[in-house]
């Protein structure tokens, strides 16, 4: 009960925060964006012509990966954001110290805080994957393969990020921990691109530089995860290995264990550095 409490104020607490706001205008703006630029692509000419509905739906397909990606970077950027205030910044302000004074456990207080900005961070790749997916829907007449899977792995990467972004804020300041967990995350997202080149061009050095970054940080291959579960199939016929919003293979479930582990490594670790933090 403690925990659901403490993860209760949490979410009111963030649902607050300025960074919230920006990030719903960020989104609305994405929105509104891509929504004048799909309903264009009915009857685009090219070419060869005018589009036809089947190549509309095609190009969306491929567009829509690149549009996810900017959401799920609006999401990076706003679990990163939330998660350092939420430990350092209290605990240099002092509000912490109206909390930790009660008999209750710091784990305690850290599990519902994690459990809070894990509930925010799903909650807005619901909503906002599934406006975006209608969206096309509306538009183009495209929806996902498989728009579940897309989500929960979308989910798993935020809560990811989220987890490092706790952990680093247990250690360093509110705002180094929020540009090294973004930091990393784009890190790691420009390993996955090399690896798809090295993959593109049969070089098995330059592939693994993918494979190395995404056992380290799964938040890429969480997202490439999610890219294969949103786009067309019939796309990987029209481009070559590598591109870098397209993806060949869903995740393993030996890979997407990993990643549960990694985020539970995280979180133990977190809860290690917080309980030994002086207040």
């Amino acid at each position: 009960m403690i925990i659901l409490a403490i993860a209760s104020l949490t979410l009111r607490e963030a649902s607050r925060r300025k960074v919230v706001w920006a990030l719903a205008g960020l989104t609305a703006i994405l929105l509104v964006l891509d929504a004048w630029g799909f309903a264009s692509l009915p009857g685009l000419q090219t070419s060869s012509g005018a589009m036809t509905t089947g190549e509309a739906r095609l190009l969306a397909s491929e567009l829509l990966n690149l549009v996810m990606f900017a959401m799920s970077l609006i999401v990076a950027l706003g679990t990163a954001l939330l998660a350092g205030p939420t430990l350092s910044g209290e605990l240099e302000s002092g509000i912490a110290l109206a909390v930790l004074a009660r008999p209750i456990h710091r784990t305690c207080v850290l599990a519902g805080k994690w459990l809070g900005l894990t509930t925010f961070a799903c909650g807005y790749v619901l909503a906002a994957g599934l406006l975006q997916f209608a969206l096309v829907w509306w538009t183009v007449g495209y929806w996902p393969p498989s728009p579940v899977t897309a989500l929960a792995l979308l989910a798993a990467q935020a809560i990811t990020l989220l987890t490092l972004a706790m952990l680093l804020s247990s250690l360093i300041s509110p705002l180094a921990s929020g540009v090294v967990a973004i930091g990393l995350f784009g890190a790691t997202w420009v390993a996955g691109v090399v690896g798809g080149v090295g993959a593109a061009i049969g070089n098995p050095r330059v592939q693994r530089i993918a494979t190395i970054a995404q056992m380290l940080l799964p938040t890429d291959g969480l997202w490439r995860g999610a890219m294969h579960a949103i786009q067309d199939p019939l796309v990987l016929t029209r481009f070559p290995t590598g591109f870098p919003f397209l993806s060949e293979s869903a995740p393993t479930p030996a890979y997407l264990a990993w990643a549960a582990t990694w985020v539970a490594l995280t979180g133990g670790l977190c809860a290690l550095a917080f309980t030994r933090r002086d207040v």
